[in-house]
Protein backbone atom coordinates (compact mmCIF):
# COMPACT_ATOMS: atom_id res chain seq x y z
CA UNK A 1 0.00 0.00 0.00
CA UNK A 2 1.20 3.46 -1.10
CA UNK A 3 2.78 5.81 1.97
CA UNK A 4 0.65 9.11 2.07
CA UNK A 5 2.71 11.82 3.24
CA UNK A 6 0.44 14.66 4.12
CA UNK A 7 3.75 17.03 4.49
CA UNK A 8 4.58 16.79 1.07
CA UNK A 9 1.44 17.10 -0.68
CA UNK A 10 1.38 14.41 -2.38
CA UNK A 11 -1.05 11.99 -2.47
CA UNK A 12 -0.93 8.07 -2.12
CA UNK A 13 -1.40 8.25 -6.30
CA UNK A 14 2.05 9.84 -7.02
CA UNK A 15 4.22 7.70 -4.47
CA UNK A 16 6.68 5.57 -6.27
CA UNK A 17 4.90 2.71 -8.06
CA UNK A 18 6.03 -0.90 -8.45
CA UNK A 19 7.27 -2.01 -12.25
CA UNK A 20 8.97 -4.89 -13.72
CA UNK A 21 12.21 -2.97 -14.54
CA UNK A 22 15.44 -4.21 -12.78
CA UNK A 23 14.89 -1.52 -9.86
CA UNK A 24 11.96 -2.35 -8.54
CA UNK A 25 10.72 0.82 -8.44
CA UNK A 26 9.23 4.08 -10.58
CA UNK A 27 9.70 7.52 -9.05
CA UNK A 28 6.98 9.89 -10.02
CA UNK A 29 8.74 13.47 -10.87
CA UNK A 30 8.53 15.87 -7.38
CA UNK A 31 7.10 18.47 -9.74
CA UNK A 32 3.51 19.16 -11.13
CA UNK A 33 4.80 16.89 -14.52
CA UNK A 34 5.45 18.19 -18.24
CA UNK A 35 2.10 18.04 -19.09
CA UNK A 36 1.24 20.77 -16.96
CA UNK A 37 4.32 22.51 -17.82
CA UNK A 38 3.43 22.44 -21.55
CA UNK A 39 -0.22 22.83 -21.15
CA UNK A 40 0.31 26.12 -19.58
CA UNK A 41 3.06 26.75 -22.28
CA UNK A 42 1.17 25.63 -24.87
CA UNK A 43 -1.81 28.14 -23.84
CA UNK A 44 0.26 30.99 -23.80
CA UNK A 45 2.07 30.06 -27.38
CA UNK A 46 -0.95 29.36 -28.85
CA UNK A 47 -2.97 32.25 -27.63
CA UNK A 48 -0.41 34.66 -28.41
CA UNK A 49 0.54 33.71 -32.19
CA UNK A 50 -3.26 33.21 -32.77
CA UNK A 51 -3.95 36.76 -31.55
CA UNK A 52 -0.58 38.00 -33.43
CA UNK A 53 -1.57 36.72 -36.25
CA UNK A 54 -5.04 37.86 -36.31
CA UNK A 55 -3.29 41.40 -36.10
CA UNK A 56 -1.33 41.15 -38.69
CA UNK A 57 -3.89 40.41 -41.18
CA UNK A 58 -6.76 43.01 -39.95
CA UNK A 59 -4.62 46.02 -38.75
CA UNK A 60 -2.37 48.06 -40.68
CA UNK A 61 1.05 48.77 -39.33
CA UNK A 62 0.64 51.84 -37.12
CA UNK A 63 -3.13 52.05 -36.89
CA UNK A 64 -5.37 51.54 -34.01
CA UNK A 65 -8.69 50.58 -33.25
CA UNK A 66 -10.43 52.30 -30.21
CA UNK A 67 -11.95 49.80 -27.70
CA UNK A 68 -12.73 51.66 -24.94
CA UNK A 69 -11.91 55.57 -25.77
CA UNK A 70 -9.28 57.53 -23.73
CA UNK A 71 -8.14 53.85 -22.20
CA UNK A 72 -7.64 50.92 -24.42
CA UNK A 73 -6.75 50.69 -28.04
CA UNK A 74 -6.22 47.33 -30.69
CA UNK A 75 -2.84 48.52 -32.51
CA UNK A 76 -0.40 47.34 -34.85
CA UNK A 77 3.44 48.34 -33.58
CA UNK A 78 6.80 46.16 -34.31
CA UNK A 79 8.87 46.30 -31.55
CA UNK A 80 13.00 45.29 -32.74
CA UNK A 81 13.92 46.06 -29.24
CA UNK A 82 13.23 44.31 -25.70
CA UNK A 83 10.55 45.18 -23.23
CA UNK A 84 9.34 49.28 -23.69
CA UNK A 85 11.55 49.00 -26.52
CA UNK A 86 14.97 48.59 -24.74
CA UNK A 87 17.90 48.58 -27.39
CA UNK A 88 14.80 48.88 -30.81
CA UNK A 89 18.27 51.64 -32.17
CA UNK A 90 20.43 49.71 -31.79
CA UNK A 91 22.15 47.09 -33.83
CA UNK A 92 20.27 44.75 -35.43
CA UNK A 93 22.72 41.71 -35.24
CA UNK A 94 23.70 42.72 -32.01
CA UNK A 95 19.50 43.17 -30.98
CA UNK A 96 18.53 39.65 -32.55
CA UNK A 97 21.91 37.45 -31.07
CA UNK A 98 21.31 39.07 -27.75
CA UNK A 99 17.67 38.73 -27.41
CA UNK A 100 17.57 35.18 -28.61
CA UNK A 101 20.49 34.39 -26.53
CA UNK A 102 18.39 35.98 -23.15
CA UNK A 103 15.41 34.17 -24.31
CA UNK A 104 17.38 30.66 -24.63
CA UNK A 105 18.64 31.42 -21.27
CA UNK A 106 15.52 32.73 -19.70
CA UNK A 107 13.73 29.22 -20.94
CA UNK A 108 16.23 26.82 -19.79
CA UNK A 109 16.36 28.45 -16.61
CA UNK A 110 12.36 28.64 -16.49
CA UNK A 111 12.76 24.77 -17.22
CA UNK A 112 15.31 24.13 -14.25
CA UNK A 113 13.20 26.25 -11.67
CA UNK A 114 10.09 24.07 -12.53
CA UNK A 115 12.45 20.37 -12.52
CA UNK A 116 13.49 21.70 -8.91
CA UNK A 117 9.60 22.83 -7.49
CA UNK A 118 7.78 20.80 -5.54
CA UNK A 119 4.25 19.77 -6.13
CA UNK A 120 2.85 21.65 -3.06
CA UNK A 121 3.76 24.81 -5.10
CA UNK A 122 1.05 24.91 -7.88
CA UNK A 123 0.82 28.59 -8.59
CA UNK A 124 4.50 29.18 -8.68
CA UNK A 125 5.17 26.74 -10.95
CA UNK A 126 2.05 27.34 -13.28
CA UNK A 127 3.77 30.73 -12.94
CA UNK A 128 7.15 29.43 -14.76
CA UNK A 129 5.27 27.60 -17.16
CA UNK A 130 3.04 31.14 -17.95
CA UNK A 131 6.93 32.74 -18.31
CA UNK A 132 8.37 29.86 -20.51
CA UNK A 133 5.55 30.19 -22.97
CA UNK A 134 5.77 34.20 -23.04
CA UNK A 135 8.71 34.04 -23.68
CA UNK A 136 8.39 31.31 -26.41
CA UNK A 137 6.05 33.07 -27.72
CA UNK A 138 8.34 36.43 -28.64
CA UNK A 139 11.21 34.07 -29.51
CA UNK A 140 9.06 33.10 -32.22
CA UNK A 141 8.34 36.33 -33.54
CA UNK A 142 12.01 37.58 -33.00
CA UNK A 143 12.61 34.41 -35.32
CA UNK A 144 10.41 34.40 -38.02
CA UNK A 145 10.24 38.35 -37.98
CA UNK A 146 12.90 39.71 -36.63
CA UNK A 147 10.85 41.72 -34.15
CA UNK A 148 7.95 41.37 -31.60
CA UNK A 149 3.86 41.83 -32.68
CA UNK A 150 2.83 44.54 -29.84
CA UNK A 151 -1.01 45.26 -30.15
CA UNK A 152 -2.49 46.17 -26.85
CA UNK A 153 -2.39 49.55 -26.02
CA UNK A 154 -3.41 50.77 -22.78
CA UNK A 155 -3.49 54.74 -21.98
CA UNK A 156 -5.07 57.77 -20.02
CA UNK A 157 -5.42 60.20 -22.20
CA UNK A 158 -1.86 61.28 -23.45
CA UNK A 159 -0.41 58.63 -21.61
CA UNK A 160 0.25 55.47 -23.46
CA UNK A 161 1.41 52.52 -21.43
CA UNK A 162 4.18 50.74 -23.74
CA UNK A 163 2.29 48.24 -26.56
CA UNK A 164 2.36 45.17 -25.39
CA UNK A 165 0.80 40.85 -26.83
CA UNK A 166 -0.21 37.94 -24.62
CA UNK A 167 3.36 36.56 -24.62
CA UNK A 168 4.06 39.74 -22.65
CA UNK A 169 1.17 39.33 -20.35
CA UNK A 170 1.48 35.93 -19.89
CA UNK A 171 5.64 36.47 -18.25
CA UNK A 172 4.11 39.76 -16.37
CA UNK A 173 1.50 37.35 -14.33
CA UNK A 174 4.07 34.91 -13.68
CA UNK A 175 6.83 37.27 -12.30
CA UNK A 176 4.12 38.89 -10.18
CA UNK A 177 3.48 35.48 -8.87
CA UNK A 178 6.55 34.40 -8.77
CA UNK A 179 7.52 37.68 -6.69
CA UNK A 180 4.64 37.32 -4.42
CA UNK A 181 5.92 34.26 -3.58
CA UNK A 182 9.09 35.14 -2.83
CA UNK A 183 8.23 38.08 -0.27
CA UNK A 184 5.57 35.79 1.37
CA UNK A 185 9.18 33.37 1.72
CA UNK A 186 6.92 30.37 0.06
CA UNK A 187 9.83 29.59 -2.36
CA UNK A 188 11.15 26.15 -2.34
CA UNK A 189 15.06 25.47 -1.47
CA UNK A 190 16.51 24.36 -4.68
Amino acid sequence: MPIHDPEDGASPSTQPEKTQGTRGLKKSPSHLGWRVFFGISGIVIILDQITKLAVLKTIPLHHAISVIPGFFNLTHIHNPGGAFGFMADGSEMIRTLLFIGVTLFAMAVMIYFYRSTPKRYPWLASALAMVFGGAAGNFIDRVHLGEVVDFLDVYIGPYHWPAFNIADSAITIGLAIFIIHVLLKKIPEL
